[in-house]
Parts: structure tokens; sequence; C-alpha cells
């Protein structure tokens, strides 16, 4: 991979770009901008290290009228502009490309908690705000912002809207889609869309913010939104359960859904080789599990909102029933708040560790929920066709379908050597999410990983539509170009 280093642009290109840069520094002072070589490389790598970039200089606005200023200059010199938010994406949609002319916006300063309303259930936030403020600004308040996720504590607003994040809430809450009532936005021409309203029911025209919810900065930069927030649990009480296979995890699924309702607010599965490597490279973890740990290991939790009806109890009774008919193997229910915190850990850990364990090969993919446990076990022998050794790492939101099917190297294995069949990989794990009608893109977007395989998932006519929303909002194509939709013609790629 290709270090982070600057380079020169042409001599037509330096000249925009110096031109572009005087107009900016002269409307917003040169504290605006970043180029000391010493500060600039976080922007411009991916804590993968898949994407590495350059940028002649980095903008840090304070405004939404200071991104405004910005992105007209760029359009009048022609200037790229990749927006970035905490850099946590895993698809290498905020890193710029090397060749030195794409220039970061960074949103990092824009972090303020513009209003929280409790009676109407909505906070307002620049994009620059990280998601663990914005959830810690809803308790508070005695509310709840559902959306949750590993990286929570660096991640920012902009990027989750940007990218439509889904997290572990999905399954009671939805998406961030689904939490969004609002949102402001500067276009690529640099006007101000002011689309800030906090109405649950608003039928006049086309409802603009779902474009720019999920474009990943192709569209325009968002600046403010309007989130929803939802009533705060009264306690979370979380298990861990061990099955014999994904098809009982699922039925499992299904019997305690039965039994605590809406309450259900996340149903996690996790392989053997997970817990392992968790408990191996992790930090601040031990085995829950009394007699070793299972095949499978399925986190659930229910809120409890009523105080009347604990679901610590109809947990317990729950999963009391399903041990008797034989289901599990073993169940471990929090009794404090620590421990639900402990199990979590175990689960929030699973990315982060695999790094440590080698190569990891990433499908970030969803199917039907009924189809999860056929798609393992066929995706794990597509997998094992491909490397033979390899060792499939799938976990993730069984009760949405959305599931992380990471391999990691054989133990002992060349890294890079591993990682060079990752295009492979993909194709055969994404021939068996085809097959299912599932999804190669479930909640970590496309940007420059995964848009050639667009041509496999999407037909001519969604991709057609797709292109004259870009052309028409940015028709000289400087607002994240190269990101989400192809760039090569089908078959090229």
């Amino acid at each position: 991979m290709t270090e982070a280093v600057q380079v020169k642009p042409t001599t037509e290109e330096d000249s925009a770009l110096q031109a572009f840069r005087a107009a900016v520094t002269g409307d917003l002072g040169e504290d605006i901008l970043l180029d000391d070589p010493e500060r600039t490389p976080p922007y411009l790598r991916e804590w993968r290290d898949l994407y590495h970039g350059t940028t002649p200089f980095v903008l840090r606005p304070r405004t939404t009228e200071d991104v405004s200023t910005i992105v007209r200059h760029a359009a009048a010199h022609r200037v790229v502009l990749v927006p970035q938010g905490g850099n946590t994406g895993l698809v290498g949609g905020q890193i710029p490309v090397t060749g030195g002319r794409e220039v970061v916006v960074s949103m990092e300063r824009m972090n303020a908690i513009v209003e929280v309303d409790p009676r109407g259930n909505t906070m307002t936030v620049e994009a620059g705000v990280i998601v663990a403020d914005v959830q810690a600004a809803a308790e508070a308040a005695d509310r709840l912002f559902p959306v949750s996720l590993a990286s929570q504590g660096s991640c920012r607003i902009g990027g989750l809207i940007s990218t439509n994040a889904g997290g572990t809430g999905v399954l009671a809450y939805g998406n961030t889609r689904d939490q969004v009532l609002g949102l402001e936005v500067v276009l690529p021409d640099g006007r101000i869309w002011n689309g800030l309203r906090g109405l649950r029911k608003d039928n006049t025209g086309y409802d603009l913010k779902h474009l720019f919810i999920g474009a990943e900065g192709t569209l325009g930069i968002v600046t403010r939104a309007v989130l929803k927030l939802a009533p705060k649990p009264f306690a979370r009480d979380v298990a861990l359960v061990g099955v014999a296979s994904p098809a009982v995890a699922l039925s499992l699924l299904a019997r305690v859904r039965s039994a605590v309702g809406e309450s259900l607010t996340a149903f996690e599965i996790i392989p053997r080789i997970g817990i392992e490597f968790v408990l191996q490279y992790g930090h601040g973890t031990r085995d829950p599990f009394t007699a070793g740990i299972p095949p499978w290991i399925v986190l659930i939790e229910a809120s409890t909102f009523s105080p009347e009806r604990p679901m610590r109890d109809v947990l317990e009774q729950v999963l009391m029933a399903a041990y008797e008919d034989e289901m599990l193997s073993d169940a471990v229910v929090s009794q404090s708040i620590t421990e639900a915190e402990d199990f979590w850990r175990l689960r929030d850990q699973l990315s982060e560790v695999q790094g440590k364990a080698g190569g990891s090969i990433k499908h970030d993919v969803s199917v039907p929920v009924a189809a999860v446990p056929q798609f393992l076990e066929e995706a794990t022998a597509a997998a094992l066709a491909v490397v033979p050794a390899a060792r499939p790492v799938p976990f993730g939101h069984l009760g949405d379908g959305n599931i992380h099917f990471n391999i990691s190297q054989p133990v002992g294995a060349d890294k890079a050597a591993f990682l060079d069949r990752w295009e492979e990989m993909n194709a055969a794990v994404h021939a068996v999410v085809k097959r299912h009608h599932g999804s190669i893109a479930a909640e970590h977007g496309v940007g420059r990983l995964k848009r050639e395989l667009l041509y496999d998932v999407r037909d001519d006519v969604e991709l057609d539509m797709m292109r004259s929303i870009k052309s028409l909002f940015d028709p000289q194509n400087i607002m994240n170009p190269g990101r989400v939709l192809p760039t090569k013609p089908r078959g090229a790629h």
C-alpha cells in the first residue's frame, strides 16, 4: 500500500489549487487550513491501512457558512473535495486518492450540540459531533439515541448519516436513516439547503433528506441534522447463550421475540473463534462460560421500559424453557450494569482483534433473516474453497440479517499473500450473497472498495438513475468523485 506523502500536482492543477487556497484563506483566514506534513497523515489513511492518500491541504471549517464558502470556491476552481467525519469508514470513501489534488474537508470542528428537545424527542447537532457525545446528551435528557456501534467514541454524526450506518440496535430502532428527521446540507455549488425540520409527518413533495443519507458525500456535505430520540430504557439486560448452530440460534430468535416483543433490542451471533480472538487479543475481557466456549454464541439484549415488567425475569424464563428443550448448552444473564457491559465488550472488540490475528478479508453483507444459517454454511464452504486453511469469523446482527463475514488468514501464512486473494474471496462470498438475494454492502457503504461490484447487484436502470442524480446535483463532479458509483464500464471490473 502506498504511503501517504505529499505529491505535487501538475502545473495546471497547482494553479487552480493555489487560486482556491488563496480564495478560501482570504475569506476565512489561515486558521481554516492545515498543510503541516506532520499533522495531515491522520486524515490520509484509514485505520485498517487499506487506503492511503495524499492531499495538498486539509480544510477544517467551523460553521455551515465556512463550508458554503469552501464549496463555492471549489466549484469556481473545479477543485475536488473529500468530506471526512471521524475517519472510521471501512470502504475508503473518506480517504483522498494519491496524486495530491483532492482536498479533505474535515468536519471535526463543527461539533456543537445545538439543541436538545426532550418534549419533542429531538436533538439538533452539527455534523462533527462524536456519536458518543450525542448518546451522552440524550441520556442527560432521559432519552436514548439508539444508533450504537463499536466506533461510536470516534465516529461523527455526519459520517454516520452519509453512510447510513447500522450498528447493534437496528433490530429495534432501524438504521441511521430512521433516526434523521431533518438535514442541513451544503450543495456542490455552495448553496445551503435548510431542511432542518423536526416533523414526523410532512408530505409536501419529495423527501429530499433521504438523497443525502447514505450518499457518502457525493451529493453535498451534511452540516447539521435533526435527530430523533427514543425513550430511555429503565434497564437493559444482556444474556450470552451457547448454541450448537446458526439454525438453532434462528429458532431461538423467534422464541425470544415472541416472549419479549419490542423490548428485544439486540440479537447478535458470534462463532467460537471470535470469542477466542477477543479473549486472546482484546482487553478487559473474560470468558463468561464455565464449561468451555460453545460452538456459537448468541448475545441477546432486552430493554425494560416499565419497572412493572422487568425483562430480566422474562428473559430468564424463556431461556430456561429453551434449555429444557435442549436448544441451549449454556446461558448467562447479566446481573448488573457492569456485567452487561462486560458481555457487550466481547462483541464490540470483534472487529478490532481480528487484525491482531493476521490478515483479515472483510465482507459486510446481508441476506433475509431466514436465510442466514444456509448462507453461513454455503459462504464458509466457498471461502474454504479459495483458501482451504483460512479461518472464517462470521458474526453480526442475526436479528436483521446483517453478517460481517470475515476470513482470517491461515495460521502461519504470509499476510500479504493472503490479502492478495481479497478480490477472489470477495467474488466467492458475494456469489453466495447474490444467490440469497442479499446485499454486498449492508451497513458500511460502498465507498471505493465496492463501487465496481455494484454491477453484480444493481441493474442498468438503477445505476442510470443514480448517475442522473449525481449529475444533477454535482455536474462538475467535484464532490467525492470515484465513490459509490462504478467508474469502469460494465464487464470491465
